[in-house]
């Protein structure tokens, strides 16, 4: 029997709606492919602050330490072999390299629709990822309810 095509899924979310539903589709496919994951956390940091920090500022992450915990706690339930880490700074980038260290097969993240104002303020972070990596990339836009996704499992997954 051939290995399946995705062996290693890296799972990027910042805790928007768009990316839990990133996490959903990405968990169902790696259930799928019996893929490693590695569910990244990525905490952006707005121009404001970085301008006002200067150029040298040290970034650090800001999510709840106990997310990444709950999200790993999870994707190990579902019998998935998970790692992850919590970081801060510009998505694409830090999207971008650990997908290289993790040696991702895939990518999975969410997408929000922006207004023109939100899109200057935030940066480039969505529209350049594709960029940044040597792998293929999933735009979850499925919206997958918590209820949808319980029952998947409950199935056994697609």
């Amino acid at each position: 029997m051939a290995a399946p095509f995705y062996q290693r899924i890296l799972l990027a979310t910042n805790e928007t709606r768009e990316s839990l539903t990133a996490l959903r589709e990405g968990a169902l496919l790696a259930m799928q492919c019996r893929a490693e994951v590695f569910l990244l956390l990525v905490a952006t940091r707005g121009a404001g602050a970085s301008m006002a920090d200067g150029i040298h500022a040290v970034e650090r992450p800001t999510h709840d330490p106990e997310l990444l915990t709950a999200g790993l706690t999870r994707l190990r339930a579902l019998g998935l072999k998970a790692r992850g880490q919590a970081v801060a700074g510009e998505p694409a980038l830090v999207i971008g390299a650990a997908a290289k260290r993790f040696k991702a097969d895939l990518v999975v993240v969410g997408h929000r629709r922006q207004h023109l104002l939100e899109r200057w303020w935030s940066g480039a972070s969505g529209a350049y990822i594709i960029d940044q990596v040597d792998c293929s990339v999933l735009v979850a836009r499925g919206g997958i309810s918590d209820a949808e996704f319980e029952r998947l499992v409950a199935q056994g997954a697609p």
